[in-house]
Parts: structure tokens; sequence; C-alpha cells
């Protein structure tokens, strides 16, 4: 059965307008326990290590997922780190840069925000991702009154949550070294603001979605995208066009997957992680 998508509305309550934040992955499963991060490892070895930051097992865990894509991924030659639940913070996303992944895999809810005025909801060029942490007007007041920080409704029945945006990112500790980002959000590449934020941030490459995307259609596309890339050793353009080939855009919504910078396009996972080829960006 599909599963729909619900809407995200954003209030911040330190502002003069009201924003209704839209979109995101479906969710129409009864809520689920929760669990924190379920084998994050700090490997000290020289091992390429990759993270798997799955907001989503909140109310939408999918272990089949989690399993595969540890595997596709230790099997190209890196150690996996998983994050679930409420590890999920503003605060690790703010340290996350410096955290030394070469490759991070997100299934996490994304999606626009956008602004209430007397012609309607007006979309603003901003993209956020959303944390597990439920949200408070007393907590990262800074970052809130700045606008790099908001609040998003998961599910209607599920508390506020945080939700950080490009300029979060960009504002982050540290820098990525060479990280090649899979951003399985909604609308994870509607605008390219969140893209750039990671590239200008020390990323080699971004993948993300065009649109809002059903959530049957982003665990299938993940698993088919990492075969392609760490399997078969694709080129990032390679692996893109065959996973779009063989599993067509999301039959719901239309979204298709994308890639940032162009350059990075004619590059391996191996190459982008080690800066070949970053002069051709």
């Amino acid at each position: 059965m599909r599963k729909s998508l619900d809407s995200l509305i954003l209030i911040p309550e330190m502002k003069h307008y009201q924003k209704i934040f839209i979109s995101i992955l479906a969710l129409t499963v009864a809520l689920l326990a929760l669990a924190g991060c379920r084998g994050a490892k700090q490997d000290s070895s020289k091992t390429d290590r990759a993270a798997i930051i799955d907001q989503l097992y909140l109310l939408e865990p999918n272990q089949s997922f989690i399993d595969n894509a540890s595997q596709l991924l230790e099997s190209y030659g890196f150690t996996v780190d998983l994050w679930q639940g409420k590890d999920i913070t503003v605060d690790f996303y703010r340290k996350l840069p410096d955290m030394g992944y070469k490759v991070i895999v997100f299934r996490v809810h994304s999606g626009l925000l956008m602004s209430l005025e007397k012609e309607g909801a007006k979309p603003l060029d901003t993209t956020y991702l959303f944390t597990a942490e439920n949200y408070s007007t007393t907590r990262y007041v800074n970052d809130q009154l700045t606008d790099k920080v908001s609040n998003a409704m998961m599910y209607e029945k599920y508390p506020l949550v945080f939700a950080v945006n490009s300029a979060f990112i960009k504002s982050a500790s540290g820098r990525f070294d060479n990280t090649v980002a899979i951003l399985l959000g909604c609308e994870s590449y509607y605008y390219d603001d969140m893209a750039a934020a990671f590239i200008e941030k020390g990323a080699s490459a971004y993948v993300g979605w065009s649109t809002v995307v059903s959530l049957e259609h982003v665990d299938k596309a993940a698993l088919d995208l990492l075969g392609n890339l760490c399997t078969a050793n694709l080129t990032l353009a390679q692996g893109v066009k065959r996973t779009m080939a063989a599993l067509g855009q999301d039959p719901n919504f239309g979204a298709y997957l994308k890639y940032y910078p162009p350059g990075s396009g004619n590059q391996t996972v191996k190459q982008l992680i080690r800066g070949n080829g970053n002069e051709k960006r």
C-alpha cells in the first residue's frame, strides 16, 4: 500500500511572521518505540568511515535497509557508523562536518521553508534537515533568531522537533573531508542551497531528490544507488543514471535524483573521497 506524505508546519514563535514547513517523507504508521544510536563507533584506524544517519527510525524504521546499506558500504571498504533516534540532535549536525566521514547517507526528513502572506503560502529558497530533538523556544535561541534553526512537524500526533537549514550547515564546526553526502529526504535538492552548503563545507559530492518523494521509493532507490556506486564501482553520474533507468521517477510525485557539482559526476566514490578531479567542479 502506498504511503502518503504528511505536511509539516514550522511556526517560529520568535518571529513576526508565521512560517509553514511543507513536505516530507511518508508517515502513516503508528508511533514506534524510540531508540538511541545502535553500533555507532569511533574507529581510530586509518580505514575510511561512512555513516548512516537514520532520523526516520523514530517513526519509520527499516532494519532491512540499514543491514543492506551497511553491507554495501562495508563491501567497498568502509567501516560504518549508525546513528539513530534521539542521537540526531541540533548539536549532532553542528559537529558532523568534523567527524571524519567519507560517505554519509542521510535517511532523514527534509523539506522547504515557506512563509504565510496575504496571497497565500510563498516558498522560500531554504532547505531544512530534521532532527529527532523535541522543539523548545528556550534552546538554541541564537540559532533560531538568526534563522538557522526552526521547528518542524513530522506527524500531527508527534511533538515538534528542531530542523536545521543550509546556513546552519555552513556555520557548523570543522569541515567535511571530500565527503560524499547522499540525502534521501523530500526536496533535498529542490533548491541548491543545501547542496552548495555541503560543497562549501568541504564535501566533494551531494546527491538529493528533486521534489517530494515517497519513503518506499526512497529506500529502494538508495540501495540501488549504493549498489551501483559500491558494487559496480560506477561514477556518480553513471550510478544515478542507472538507478533512475531501473526504478524511474517516484510513481506518485515524480521525484528524481540529482547530484552536485556537475564535475563530481565523472568520478567514482573512491576518486571523490580522495579529492581526485576537484579542480573540475
